[in-house]
């Protein structure tokens, strides 16, 4: 859990970040490539392949395929098709994705934890939503899919290390994660990126290198590192509490004008669902 709620900060200002310094100004296809190789330049020195099973480095690439390159190629791209707290009310539904993706690999139902998404998506629901465009579908879609890759690759790590363990750290083979991302983010720049948006300012290659160190590198081995540690609901709903996170820190730090009456209510129910699903008994696999 100290794992998630870390980069749930991390992640937060992570957003408010892109929202300030990246979005609209530099090439969404590069800030995502940028992150990859920033971040794979700090996990890629430590693989170690020697003895460790083939299906471990090549299910790690996969949910770095999903979970990093695919999720933000589209994440960004939603933004061209939603407002900004369209994109965050549309994040809700992630939890409820988690709990069904676990379930099924797990081949049984968890009431609780599927309690505690509906809970967080409540929460949330209650901080975001502001009404909604009525051209929202290509968006809404395209932000679906993204959820739905997160949640998969986030529950694929976890069921790949209760699948394949190695006695080995996991940071000997998370540089496959980012090789899988890589797979992704490269080709996508190479065809649909634009060489004439790249960074162009001091504060710009900052953020860009603070989100491949902090937020990719760090934030992505911790997050998964937690979620390992954790049930399918406690997940879930931490998944959600980047949006009250995330709202607070643009209230402190740029002055956002905000309803900080339904910040906190919507805050509290998403900590309840937390609550709620740690009061769950754990399933032994």
């Amino acid at each position: 859990m100290p794992y998630l709620a870390l980069i749930t900060v991390v992640w937060a200002l992570s957003f408010n970040l892109i929202g300030e310094f990246l979005a609209g100004q530099v090439d969404s296809d590069f800030a995502v490539l940028a992150r990859v190789l920033i971040a794979g330049a700090v996990f890629w020195p430590l693989l170690r392949p020697a003895g460790m099973p083939s299906q471990r480095s090549v299910g790690t690439m996969v949910c770095g395929a999903l979970q990093f390159g695919l999720t933000y190629l589209l994440l960004y791209r939603s933004f061209a098709f939603l407002s900004v707290p369209e994109v965050l009310l549309f994040t809700i539904f992630t939890p409820i994705y988690i709990t069904l993706l676990d379930d099924a690999f797990a081949r049984r139902f968890s009431p609780r934890a599927a309690q505690a998404a509906l809970i967080a998506i409540a929460g949330s629901a209650i901080i975001r939503f502001d009404g909604i465009s009525s051209h929202f579908l290509t968006g809404f879609l395209m932000l679906q899919a993204a959820n739905l890759a997160f949640a998969l690759g986030q529950i694929g790590y976890k069921w790949l290390l209760l699948r394949y363990p190695n006695p080995r750290p996991a940071r000997d083979s998370f540089g496959w994660f980012f090789v899988g991302a890589l797979l992704v983010a490269l080709p996508s720049f190479l065809i649909f990126g634009n060489p004439a948006k790249l960074p162009s300012t001091a504060t710009q290659w900052g953020v860009l290198l603070y989100m491949g160190l902090i937020a990719s590198a760090l934030g992505f081995f911790w997050w998964n590192k937690g979620a390992s540690l954790v049930d399918a609901g406690t997940l879930g709903a931490m998944n959600n509490m980047h949006i009250p996170v995330g709202i607070l820190l643009h209230v402190l730090i740029w002055g956002q004008d905000e309803n900080l009456g339904r910040l906190a209510l919507g805050g509290a129910v998403i900590g309840m669902a937390v609550w709620w699903s740690e009061r769950r008994p754990r399933i032994q696999r």
